[in-house]
């Protein structure tokens, strides 16, 4: 028997097996797929410095070559480009610079990791499923790279598949958030245009003229450069006949400001698409098992919070599992405890992407009306989401538009299992 098993290799699965192997527990990650793999969401979030220094990587991206990201600027219907968000504004020391990462080498780095903190790694290994007891998780199914299929018992089991949400869906505890119902087409470029000096990393946010989609546009190395469009799922994909790609060149021809940045660039890949996208599950955790990263939750990809929630919320649930060792107690309520503070600060996140879907809200006139509130606006795009200066721009951006209500997490067991 293993202690832990971790079902999943991205940063989130990563995470957690490389801080539960480090103090000495048996970690078992499986990963279905063979790394490096392409996967979209590339750009980080300053916060994301304090897990990598307690992973012990802060090194190896320093010496990397993916681009630095001091800030991130937005582009509104007109065109014309805000003020950048400069992280150091708020924030002298050196975690206020980060990176712009290709997915496919970063992930294999944090999965390297985890192997050398101790964890014994399995790729090309697909877990069938999650084995209960009454309850209670008490390992996995998986068949293995050689077609062999096993079960394999542990201690805790981390749900970290993503978007495949494996407990989430199994135990019906995943909710889809209503009112962000959207889809995204994306590609990477090779030749976009590039700002000048510590600009030229930054991710930009830019706006089509009719404000129903909007374009990222973020710097990758090898002069690549990743770029998407999103909007609700009814604009942009349901009753269009055109194909993805088709769909994307005309709402490109609304963005006058890409348009200009890709001009002379090169389409390296045909566009991918992702569909309802913003979920949440009730619970994080039961008897002997525990969700992290998009397993229990993701949010859109404005601001960029999914690589930092993945890794904040990973972090969270090694401390929590290496507690419960300690106590002998695998309960939902000590596997899971680290929830409500978590939530709390993805509530913060989630506040500011309905701002930005608001169609009669904009960062300049909102920071224009209240500079008192610059502060908590860069901590939210920075990730310092649990900071004291977060909170109270809430009350200022409600009176500009609605703010949603919080969702807490479900405390009582959902009692179906198989």
């Amino acid at each position: 028997m293993s202690d832990v098993i971790v079902i999943g290799g991205g940063p989130a699965g990563s995470t957690v097996a490389a801080l539960v192997a480090a103090t000495g527990r048996q970690v078992q990650l499986f990963e279905r797929e063979q790394f490096p793999r392409f996967t979209i969401g590339e750009s980080l979030m300053p916060e994301t410095y304090w897990t990598f220094k307690r992973l012990g990587v802060l090194d190896r991206l320093k010496d990397s070559a993916f681009p630095r990201k001091h800030s991130v600027q937005f582009f509104g219907k007109s065109g014309r480009g805000s003020t950048p968000f400069y992280f150091s504004d708020t924030n002298p020391h050196e975690s206020a610079i980060t990176w712009q990462v290709l997915r496919g080498p970063f992930d294999e780095m944090l999965l390297d990791n985890a192997r050398a903190k101790g964890a014994q790694v399995h790729q090309g290994a697909r877990v069938l499923k999650v084995l209960f007891e009454g309850d209670r998780a008490t390992g996995v199914r998986a068949k293995l790279a050689d077609g062999q299929t096993r079960d394999f018992a542990a201690q805790v089991v981390v749900d970290a598949t993503g978007q495949s949400a494996l407990i989430g869906r199994k135990l019906k505890l995943t909710q889809p958030e209503p009112e962000l119902k959207k889809a995204s087409i994306y590609t990477h470029y090779r030749g976009g245009q590039r700002d000048e000096g510590i600009d030229e990393g930054a991710t930009l946010i830019l706006h089509t003229e009719s404000r129903d989609s909007w374009f990222w546009y973020i710097p990758l190395p090898d002069d690549k450069v990743s770029v998407g469009v999103v909007g609700a799922i009814s604009y942009l994909v349901q009753g269009r006949r055109e194909d993805a790609q088709t769909i994307f060149g005309q709402e490109l021809a609304k963005c006058r400001p890409m348009q200009e940045r890709l001009q002379h660039a090169e389409q390296l890949f045909p566009v991918k698409t992702t569909k309802d996208f913003s979920y949440r599950a009730s619970r994080i955790a039961g008897e002997g098992w525990v969700l992290v990263g998009d397993a229990f939750c993701f949010l859109d990809p404005m601001y960029s919070s999914g690589v930092y929630l993945a890794l904040k919320s990973g972090e969270m649930a090694a401390d929590a599992i290496a507690e419960a060792f300690a106590k002998g107690d695998f309960s939902a309520e000590q596997l899971g405890g680290f929830g409500p503070e978590l939530v709390h600060g993805m509530e913060a996140v989630r506040k500011m992407v309905y701002a930005f879907y608001s169609k009669d809200f904009s960062f300049a006139e909102f920071l224009k009306r209240h500079p008192e509130c610059k502060q908590g606006v860069i901590d939210v795009l920075s990730g310092n989401l649990f900071s004291e200066h977060v909170e109270p721009i809430f009350g200022p951006m409600s009176e500009v538009c609605p703010m949603p209500a919080a969702v807490p997490l479900t405390p009582q067991p959902s009692g179906v299992t198989q």
